[in-house]
């Protein structure tokens, strides 16, 4: 039976997609929610799974625009019939006594991450349901493995003495969306920014003590990134100027606390919600960060997990920044930029001390956001980090 595998509804206002690449061919066989394509919308990349077991027969739209709806690919529902196949498929087809071949045991994800590193994904031991092998799987074997030099980088073609060459190559959806934002950022809010600086002695020094037995009970590390979400969710209660947006001309104020973290997807940032962060603990906050990092990188985000947000989180430390004023995602009218950690000389009760310090950057609305409130919210985030007690006293 021939099922059409059409475009779905991607997320609310989202029309059109651009195809990816597929990770199927024509005359593959598939399994139930087995990725076959990469859809790129203005706000994330996503994989279409299959509906069905079956074969993928044809393949309409190999690469383009598509609009929701459209009928990308065509799939013939059912086992695959090994009577009509060649002697070679017939070969490989599973027997009665035998088992299923070994690429049916590893999953998509890890077979494309082997063969980027030149592994046989099948000669290695799974750990997922029925011995399936996981992305998790490839990396720990290429985490055991000696580094290997990289393979020589080929010399570039000779170019005539004075030639000038440009590479033009098309903005994806996602970031032409990511430029759309950013200049309607800057042109539609009164954008300023206040800076302060955090000794985050006392978050590392919990995290020392503390990781190891938060890993072993939680099964993932305890970051910094769950004491700032819980410090903007207490500093905002007290300053709601922060946590609200405006429409038309009123003034919003939200009295639930959806915290977005900007997430690093290789062709942008991406800003995932976690929502009614107030209610969730540490524990639970690194959990759905942990979860949407990979998938993220996985290019499995739900479009409606990037909508909303009261507020926004960006940590441009991990990639090495000093100091940087982040742009707001507008409607909302406050963002905090977390940045390096660096070891440097401060003045503790008279005396010159080394302590790991965070440069602070708050950019707010100052349409509705004074300047008094940015910066006495902002020393509150770092009065509550340099004292994370304060985070589960509420004080």
């Amino acid at each position: 039976m021939a099922l059409e595998l059409k475009i779905p509804a991607v997320g609310e206002s989202i029309t059109e997609v651009e195809i990816g690449q597929w990770l199927k061919k024509e005359g593959d066989t598939v399994k139930v929610d087995e990725p076959l394509v990469e859809l790129v919308t203005d706000k994330a990349t996503l994989e279409l799974p299959s509906p069905a077991a079956g074969r993928l027969t044809k393949i309409l739209i190999p690469s383009g625009q598509a609009k929701v709806g459209d009928v990308v690919a065509l799939l013939e529902e059912g086992a695959a019939d090994t009577a009509n196949s060649t002697p070679a498929q017939a070969a490989s087809a599973p027997s009665s006594s035998g088992t299923a071949p070994s690429e049916s045991r590893v999953m998509p994800a890890a077979e494309r991450l082997a063969a980027q590193a030149g592994l046989e994904a099948a000669s290695i031991p799974g750990s997922g349901p029925g011995g399936r092998v996981l992305k998790e799987d490839v990396q720990r074997v290429l985490a055991k493995a000696p580094a290997t030099p990289p393979p020589p980088t080929p010399p570039a073609p000779p170019v005539s003495k004075g030639e000038r060459q440009d590479d033009v190559v098309p903005m994806t959806p996602l970031r032409r969306r990511i430029a759309e934002r950013l200049l309607a950022a800057k042109q539609s809010t009164a954008m300023l920014t206040t800076f302060n600086e955090a000794d985050m002695s006392a978050v590392m020094e919990l995290r020392k003590e503390y990781g190891e037995a938060f890993q072993k009970k939680y099964g993932f590390k305890l970051g910094f990134m769950s004491f700032f979400v819980k410090a903007v969710v207490q500093a905002l209660q007290e300053i709601p100027q922060l946590n609200a947006e405006i429409r038309g001309t009123d003034i919003v104020y939200h009295r639930y606390y959806d915290i977005g973290i900007a997430v690093g997807g290789g062709e942008g940032l991406v800003v995932p919600v976690i929502r009614d962060a107030d209610r969730l603990s540490m524990a639970q906050i690194e959990a759905v960060i942990a979860d949407f990092g990979a998938r993220v990188r996985e290019k499995k985000i739900k479009p409606e997990e990037l909508m909303g947000g009261t507020f926004t989180i960006t940590n441009g430390g991990i990639y090495g920044s000093l100091n940087s004023t982040p742009i707001l995602n507008p409607p909302q009218v406050g963002i905090l930029g977390m940045h390096a950690i660096v070891e440097r000389p401060v003045a503790k009760n008279g005396a010159v001390v080394i302590r790991p310090m965070m440069n602070l950057a708050l950019s707010y609305d100052h349409r509705i956001v004074d300047g008094r409130e940015a910066v006495t919210f902002l020393k509150r985030i770092k009065e509550l980090i340099e004292n994370p007690v304060r985070l589960a006293l509420e004080i």
